[in-house]
């Protein structure tokens, strides 16, 4: 056999070999890709936070279906389709997309692909002002960046966290999950509205100084002064002066209400 058959039929055999490597490695599905507690992310690690403690702080913020729930930094997607499975629209806003990729995966073998949906963002360049409920699992450092972006938000809005809380707002409620090992605490914040200035009331005026939900302050009433100490749950406002209970919602620049039987109202002064 001559040397140039030879090497032809080498060829042959290599070309048929490599033809046969091929087409087995395409028949092969490519594994999917499977998180690892404790992998980087862009600001945190991955640690899946407990179903448990998903149902407990979903319960917390009470969401209903009428509700746009999103989750700030959603990785394997289980907060989200915990709350499509609620029947609400839930959206997922993560960084890393192969945790993206996942949970549009589990969110489809949930059924829920409909209500439940993810994007791959950051949560620094994300507009998330239309949500009614902000769930998270972040660094105390990654709440205190996102604060002031939470507070300007719709009076309102509930904001619930694994864990880590944003140091001196404090939350409105606080609950563990019994029988949970790792990571069994809610916090729960409502976005208060924004009151702090001086109100003109019919009899005198309202100077209230605010601290996130907390108020105190004084009203007015001719000659009379009284110091008030009350809070606020959203657009609610609730406080006391001079021994009478005041109670009235907010919005925007006015407020009214109730106090002692008999109505009140204000409106911010210029």
């Amino acid at each position: 056999m001559n040397k140039a058959l030879l090497s032809y039929r080498l060829f042959l055999s290599l070309a048929l070999s490599l033809a046969l490597t091929g087409s087995i490695a395409h028949a092969q599905p490519a594994k999917e890709f499977q998180p690892e507690v404790g992998q980087a992310g862009k600001d945190v690690v991955w640690v899946p936070t407990p179903q448990a403690l998903v149902d407990k702080m979903l319960d917390m913020a009470k969401v209903t279906p009428k509700d746009y729930v999103i989750d700030l930094g959603s990785g394997d997607g289980r907060t989200v389709i915990t709350a499509a499975k609620r029947g609400s629209k839930a959206l997922g806003i993560e960084y890393n997309p192969d945790m993206v990729e996942l949970s549009k995966r589990n969110a489809a073998k949930e059924g829920v692909s409909d209500k439940a949906t993810f994007m791959k963002a950051d949560l620094f360049e994300t507009d998330f002002s239309q949500a009614q409920v902000i769930t998270m699992f972040l660094l105390p450092s990654i709440n205190l960046k996102l604060r002031p972006k939470i507070l300007n938000l719709k009076p309102g809005t509930r904001i619930v966290s694994n864990s880590f809380d944003m140091e001196e707002w404090k939350p409105d409620e606080t609950a563990n999950v019994e029988g949970c090992s790792n990571w069994c605490t809610a916090h729960l914040w409502i976005v208060p509205a924004k009151v702090g200035g001086n109100w003109k009331l019919p009899q005198g005026e309202l100077s209230i100084k605010q601290t996130f939900q907390m108020i105190s302050g004084t009203l007015q009433n001719g000659k009379l002064v009284s110091p008030i100490n009350g809070k606020l749950n959203g657009d609610q406002i609730s406080f006391t002066a001079g021994g009478t209970q005041y109670t009235g919602r907010v919005n925007g620049n006015s407020m009214e209400g109730n106090a002692g039987g008999a109505k009140w109202s204000a409106t911010r002064a210029k």
